[in-house]
């Protein structure tokens, strides 16, 4: 592998200087976007369970929220391949501002119909908040990738955060507008979401994929001769390693949205208020993004498939707490719900790392946008199998399921292992 000089890229951008300021700006609209995702995750379950007065069909918002991610994720990403991140992300963030605006209006007509499509189209925003953490990966250095990843990742923790802890607050406003309270928190979302567009669309640039095209293209015309030369991410072994990639994020997702899909309306049936499963919820999506840092150093120092098998022994052991958790304990079932986050964080930091060290940049956003439809369905699936599962036998059984079904990651792993 040849490295670029300066001046083999000087006339059309410092590639350093771009990638500091593109990860500012995917900051900004990551901490925004939090504050929107957090919101039918709170909420969503409950809002469906007023609605229509049945547990079993609680964790339809969330598989319809997901489902919608999955159509998503395919259009961000096409839109990214042949456009560039700028306009597939911002449109992203857009289509989840106007499913906020479709819940609220759902609710105000108590229309269960109307606010299960508007949840659907809601989903973009989550895809979108997926599909910018490949943006701030696609200028960095290989062995730099999953930290620039961790730091896209990392700034959904401020709005991740407030937004279940102004569930409250956002309800009470919305009762004095003659929202429904349960509503109140998509205000919030739809507000948070046009925003990280519009920051998006105005600031994202130089475009980080469009760039790095670029600088690809001018290091191929001064390598011709060096016919080993490839993109530099091209590192693991092409198809098995996106398989490998996907399979560990699908896995973790699978099981992270099961279990906390349900933990508010498990903790509602036991006489918890939304404060309560708000302050649960914000403890694990803080857990969800805030290790990014380090999951980032972890998976650049020590490998993506030691952090990969690390992913599978923190979500069983969130499974097996969540499990054993009484239901009156709101400080267990946040541990419960923190290993929860920071075993998806560590499988979705080494997974993207994987993913994007294989596919080359002719078609990373394409394939990017595929691999988390692959995810958003595993989240569907989860999302909706929770409810049913709770309603047939109970959250703990729910909960236990999900961390034995994370173990499947560990002989993924070493199998990989074995064959390097």
């Amino acid at each position: 592998m040849t490295s670029t000089a300066p001046a083999d890229t000087a006339s059309i951008s410092d590639p350093a200087t771009a990638q500091a300021r593109i990860l500012r700006v995917l900051v900004a609209s990551q901490v925004l976007s939090g504050a929107g995702l957090a919101a039918g995750v709170t909420v969503g379950a409950l809002l469906a369970q007023d609605m229509l007065g049945s547990t079993s069909l609680a964790g339809l918002p969330s598989a319809l929220f997901t489902a919608g991610s999955a159509l998503a994720a395919v259009a961000v990403g096409r839109v990214s391949q042949t456009r560039g991140r700028r306009p597939g992300l911002a449109a992203g963030y857009l289509t989840g501002a106007i499913g906020s605006a479709g819940v609220i209006v759902a609710a105000v007509l108590d229309n269960p119909v109307l606010l299960f499509t508007a949840l659907f189209v809601y989903g973009a925003g989550t895809a979108t908040n997926l599909q910018a953490r490949y943006a701030g990966a696609d200028l960095a250095a290989p062995g730099h990738r999953a930290r620039a990843v961790s730091t896209v990742l990392v700034a959904t923790t401020l709005g991740g955060v407030a937004g279940p802890n102004l569930a409250a607050p956002t309800g009470t406003f919305a009762e004095t507008l003659g929202i429904p309270n349960l509503a109140g928190p998509f205000i919030l979302s739809g507000a948070a979401y046009a925003l990280a567009a519009l920051v998006l669309a105005l600031r994202l640039r130089p475009d980080p994929l469009l760039l790095a095209r670029t600088l690809a293209e001018a290091r191929a015309a001064d390598t011709a001769t060096d016919k080993g030369t490839t993109d530099a991410g091209d590192t693991t072994e092409g198809r098995g390693g996106v398989v490998l990639g996907a399979l560990i994020m699908v896995l973790t997702q699978l099981v992270m949205v099961a279990i906390m899909t349900m933990t508010p309306v498990h903790m509602h049936d036991h006489g918890h208020g939304t404060a309560a499963s708000g302050l649960v919820i914000a403890i694990h999506i803080g857990a969800m993004y805030l290790p990014s840092p380090l999951t980032g150093w972890l998976v650049d120092r020590y490998g993506r498939m030691t952090t990969a098998a690390a992913s599978g022994i923190t979500l069983l052991a969130a499974g097996i707490l969540a499990a054993a958790a009484p239901g009156d304990s709101v400080a267990l079932l946040a541990l419960a719900l923190a290993l929860l986050g920071l075993g998806w964080n560590f499988g979705l930091v080494a997974g993207t790392a994987i993913i994007t060290d294989t596919v080359p940049l002719a078609t990373r956003a394409k394939t990017q946008g595929l691999v988390d439809v692959s995810i958003a369905i595993a989240g569907a699936t989860g999302g909706m199998a929770s409810g049913i599962m709770v309603a047939a036998t109970s959250y703990p059984a729910l909960a236990l399921t999900g961390g034995v079904l994370s173990l499947a990651l560990l002989p993924a792993v070493a199998a990989t292992a074995h064959r390097r």
